[in-house]
């Protein structure tokens, strides 16, 4: 692919920057542009920008607040990495804002910050921003505006905020206050710092909230606003916390950098999957905050891969503006509360631009990814995951045994314990995901919900969910936990148990299911989507799907299944995907269950490489004896399950 012309970047540089070919310049074009294409959209008086797209929850002036606040960010970012040498125009539209934002009188004010309002989460950015270009923005303000501006923070002071990293909005904007000589609470602060002690639950990983939160708001919020507060507070009102943020943030980044693939993308996985290259802003801050264990040269390359990879890919698109969706528009992929101008926290993947030009992340050669090395296997069982990327494709795949964004147990007394609260969400109910594929998330494909998923399927057609993920094991190559489902007209919840065994590029499912008497058991693999409808074949305990660029999914029946000549199939869709408007998932299928316990071996790929289905058959050796499976595989090696 080739960045889009309308960015007018300027020519690569393969001696600095061998892998991507960018340097700063390059980021600095990028910003420009996004700056400058949101113009046309600001109100008179710029505290506002109405862009065009689905409106959130919060109404059209607070939408119009977020496309201030979240562009001031990125703006901040250009300012003060440029040392205040950009175009006068981009400091006046940010000052006239924050004038006509705070006066009530001018037509275009901003709502009152008031308790677990959205106007909280753009407070936020304001403060960092303002806090990034005091030179150049806040000192120069009138006494009448900082006035203002201040006024408008107060209504932090004391507020409630939702239990989540929404409690470090409040700690940032309420540093920024006293940084100011401004009222605030020191409760606050220390209330939200000290609550979010709560939720870290090692080697570098927070949940957001309680339960089991997993996602990228580790990084760009929990990871984050921490570090920020501490470059308002300085490191002489830190009180020691910011020693304890960077070395977490440096554990983090060890296993983080395993998240993306060669071609730059990360992983696809969690909410607000909208902001993109906001998975960024953790790597960055591992710089800024002098804490990263990763080479300069690895930081610029991942950094610049994945803006790239977007920018290849029409984010931003023609008019310089990031849309709802992944790659173009496409609202599954966001929430209620997202709006037009959401997808600008993105400018937190810019956070790099602040380090100096001669910093070494800028002036060092570009290193490699680990998956552009090696194969690499990555454990993390604080959120249960396993972590697999391949070198010969540099697809990373993510296996998910521990996150399911469920209310912690005990649930609310209208839910199961063992099922949890709500529907299932396919970004994070699926047992797989990866940098090359999205799950299936159109509301008309959530009724089936194939990839990803191991489903009891009732004789009419409905299939069990898999809600509330309770995790067992995860070390090594290998990840188990077990789940409960339920069918319609049936009080039982029935408990499926999976061990998902990496082996090269391959992932050995082993399932322990319960099940009703005529049930079917149904898995698919991950749902792969392009411009153009993908291949598909199929055998009978096989089924495969390839797009036009040669990326394939399978999965073959390794034991247990007993499906016959419907054993295995595709299912296609339309619209439904991220990554395309035409997506299909293979899958297997067993007979109707006799009722009582079965086990269940599947072998899923997922790959750029040639997959042979009827080879891969023959690839595993399963031996089931009792409560034990043996898995034996060509090389010699065996896993027990």
């Amino acid at each position: 692919m080739s960045v889009a012309p309308h960015l007018q970047l300027p020519p690569t540089d393969r001696v600095l920057s061998s892998r991507t070919g960018w340097t700063r310049a390059h980021w600095e074009a990028t910003a420009d542009r996004m700056l400058d294409a949101l113009t046309p959209y600001a109100t008179p008086g710029f505290a506002q920008y109405r862009l065009p797209g689905r409106g959130s929850w919060s109404g059209v002036v607070s939408d119009g607040l977020e496309g201030f606040a979240r562009s001031f960010l990125l703006a901040a970012c250009r300012i003060a990495g440029a040392g205040g040498a950009v175009d006068p125009s981009l400091t006046e539209r940010y000052a006239a804002g924050l004038a006509a934002g705070t006066d009530p009188g001018s037509g275009e004010a901003w709502p009152r910050l008031t308790d677990c309002s959205q106007q909280m989460v753009e407070a936020a950015s304001v403060a960092v921003a303002l806090h990034e270009t005091r030179p150049w923005i806040w000192d120069r303000l009138d006494a009448g505006v900082q006035e203002r501006v201040v006024d408008w923070f107060s209504g932090f002071v004391g507020g409630r905020t939702w239990d989540n990293n929404w409690r470090l909005f409040q700690v940032v904007s309420e540093q920024f206050l006293a940084s100011v000589g401004a009222p605030y609470s020191r409760s606050d602060i220390e209330g939200g710092l000290d609550r979010i002690e709560d939720w870290y639950v090692g080697d570098g990983w927070y949940t957001d909230g309680d339960g089991r939160n997993f996602d990228y708001y580790v990084g760009w919020a929990m990871h984050l606003y921490p570090l920020l507060w501490a470059r308002i507070a300085g490191p002489d009102g830190d009180g020691g916390r910011a020693a304890v943020y960077r070395e977490r943030l440096s554990r983090f980044l060890e296993d983080y950098q395993h998240f993306f693939g060669s071609d730059g993308a990360p992983v696809h996985q969690g909410r607000s999957l909208t902001y993109r290259f906001a998975a960024l802003a953790p790597v960055w801050m591992g710089a800024l905050a002098d804490c990263t264990p990763l080479a300069p040269g690895l930081t610029r390359r991942l950094a610049s891969g994945t803006l790239r990879h977007f920018a290849e890919r029409g984010a931003p698109d023609e008019r310089g503006l990031l849309t709802l969706g992944w790659y173009d528009t496409f609202l599954p992929t966001t929430q209620p509360y997202s709006g037009p101008a959401s997808p600008y926290w993105a400018s937190k993947g810019f956070l790099g631009l602040l380090l100096p030009a001669d910093h070494a992340v800028w002036t060092e050669r570009e290193l490699p990814l680990p998956v552009e090395e090696s194969d690499t296997y990555t454990a993390l069982p604080a959120p249960g995951w396993l972590l697999h990327g391949t070198r010969h494709d540099g697809i990373v795949r993510l296996v998910n045994h521990g996150s399911d964004h469920n209310p912690p147990a005990p649930a609310p007394a209208d839910a199961d314990p063992d099922l949890g609260a709500g529907e299932d969400d396919p970004h994070y109910a699926k047992l797989g995901y990866s940098t090359a594929t999205a799950p299936e998330s159109a509301p008309h494909a959530l009724a089936r919900t194939v990839d990803g998923h191991l489903a009891l399927v009732a004789p009419d057609g409905t299939p069990s969910r898999r809600r509330r993920i309770h995790p067992l094991r995860c070390e090594d190559r290998v990840a188990a936990s077990w789940s409960a489902a339920r069918l319609p007209g049936d009080e039982r919840a029935y408990r499926i148990g999976t061990t998902s065994v990496l082996h090269g590029p391959w992932e050995i499912r082993v399932h322990r299911v319960e099940s009703p008497e005529g049930a079917v058991v149904r898995e698919g693999g991950h749902a792969v989507a392009d411009r153009t409808s993908p291949f598909a074949s199929s055998g009978p305990d096989w089924a495969l799907a390839r797009t036009a660029e040669g990326l394939t999914s399978a999965v073959v029946a390794l034991y247990g299944w007993d499906g016959g000549a419907d054993g295995a199939a595709v299912a296609r869709d339309v619209e439904s995907n991220a990554y395309g408007p035409h997506s299909a998932v293979p899958y297997l299928r067993s007979a109707p269950h006799p009722g009582g316990r079965s086990v269940h071996v599947s072998l899923a790929v997922l790959s750029r490489g040639s997959v042979h289905p009827e080879a891969l058959r023959t690839a595993v050796r399963v031996r089931v004896d009792g409560d034990a499976v043996v898995l034996t595989f060509l090389d010699g090696s065996r896993v027990e399950v």
